[in-house]
């Protein structure tokens, strides 16, 4: 019987390369909504709209690459149920496909901009979203981006470093402040001041008008595109009306089995119980579905998985690369220590919870994700003034029982 993939994004096609390479002969389906060939998320908010990355380099495969493996790939194909009992998925042609064994991998959705007018704010998820944003934005538009996470920042930079007149707006204080704390939020936010991009905090949108934006405080900006980037929401309809246990996404095992044994579920939807961590954590980041597509499936072929990855995602903006690795709850107050210079922007930061490093972040510093991740694995105290001196080694840290 059929093992089905539903959801055609990196971790779907990252589940059914792994299916084959692991020894599986029996027929695959992999489902996606798109009518594009699965591809990878990061580019759209980066190299597409800077325009230094090529359409091709987006996909994770090529087309031919899947009759070659014997994978079934139906594209812009809807799955709209998932029938357990009877160990079927039913598409939106009328087609019912038995399962052996099934994977969610579904993803996420932009939220849309709620407010009057909110359907004028063109949303980023797609590779057709990214192509739109990317026509709409020239060298003379005047941009106006709604939300300062990650998304929003990213593509308020791609909109600034084409030309753009660029204003973004956020309901907190700092950018990423609600992620990073106000200190390294702040990081970002003289970033952007610094690159020409004007910053509306503490305030919101609303209403969208032609060629402008309301915000609460009662400016007006002009807007010749306005970019809503506000958070995602899992995809989870098809796992609920199958009965499946969710909460904060679908619930899944260490070996990202859910409540069914029989289904399995990676990506943005999937609320693990993670072994490392020793709580649930749901992570929409790119690592994610690189690392859980693939482990899914080895568990689905029966294999002893235990899904341990730390979180891990990346952001460029204008001259800063970063790279963030662990895990601090929301919610939970930690500790910041920095390694470096925040007004270079060249950092490492690091937060910790009761002493321990809980997770890091390097700016413009590169090859410690490793040692990062160590220091979190350990588990161990460690000292706060060597953690923030650049002249002792991150892994003098561990190896001298600190």
């Amino acid at each position: 019987m059929t093992y089905v993939v539903v959801g055609g994004g990196l971790a779907g096609a990252k589940a059914v390369q792994t299916l084959r390479a692991e020894g599986f002969e029996g027929p695959v389906t992999l489902i996606g909504t798109e009518n594009e060939l699965p591809y990878e998320r990061p580019p759209l908010s980066k190299g597409l709209l800077l325009g230094t990355e090529e359409e091709q380099s987006v996909f994770v495969h090529s087309a031919q690459w899947y009759p070659d493996h014997d994978i079934t790939l139906r594209k812009g194909t809807t799955v709209t149920a998932v029938h357990p009992a009877e160990k079927t998925v039913h598409v939106d042609d009328g087609d019912v496909i038995s399962y052996e064994k099934l994977l969610l991998a579904t993803g996420s959705s932009p939220r849309p901009l709620p407010v009057p007018g909110g359907e004028r704010a063109l949303l980023l998820r797609t590779l057709t979203d990214s192509h739109r944003i990317s026509d709409a934005v020239t060298g003379s538009s005047r941009v106006v981006v709604i939300g300062t996470g990650w998304i929003g920042l990213e593509v308020a930079a791609a909109a600034r470093s084409r030309g753009a007149t660029v204003d973004v707006v956020g309901t907190s204080r700092i950018p990423l402040e609600n992620v990073l704390g106000a200190e390294i939020g702040e990081v970002f936010a003289d970033l952007h001041r610094a690159n020409g991009v004007t910053l509306h905090m503490g305030t919101h949108a609303e209403a969208v008008d032609a060629g402008s934006v309301r915000l609460a405080d009662g400016t007006v900006l002009a807007a010749d595109v306005v970019i809503a980037g506000i958070g995602v929401t899992p995809n989870v309809g098809l796992a609920v009306d199958a009965g499946l246990a969710v909460d904060n996404g679908v619930l899944v095992d260490r070996r990202l089995a859910t409540s069914d044994p029989d289904i399995f579920a990676c990506g943005d939807i999937a609320n693990v119980d993670h072994p490392l961590l020793k709580q649930r954590v749901r992570v929409e980041h790119w690592a994610t579905a690189l690392n859980s597509g693939p482990a899914a499936a080895r568990a689905m072929l029966g294999q002893d998985v235990s899904y341990d990855r730390l979180p891990y995602f990346y952001t460029d903006q204008f001259d800063l690369g970063m790279e963030y690795t662990g895990w601090v709850p929301p919610g939970t107050t930690a500790e910041v220590v920095v390694r470096g210079d925040l007004a270079t922007r060249e950092f490492i930061s690091f937060w910790l919870i009761d002493g321990k490093v809980a997770a890091g972040m390097n700016v413009n510093i590169w090859d410690v994700t490793d040692q990062i991740g160590a220091l979190i694995r350990s588990g161990k105290p460690i000292d706060r003034a060597r953690l923030a001196d650049p002249d002792v080694p991150l892994a003098d840290l561990l190896s001298t029982g600190d």
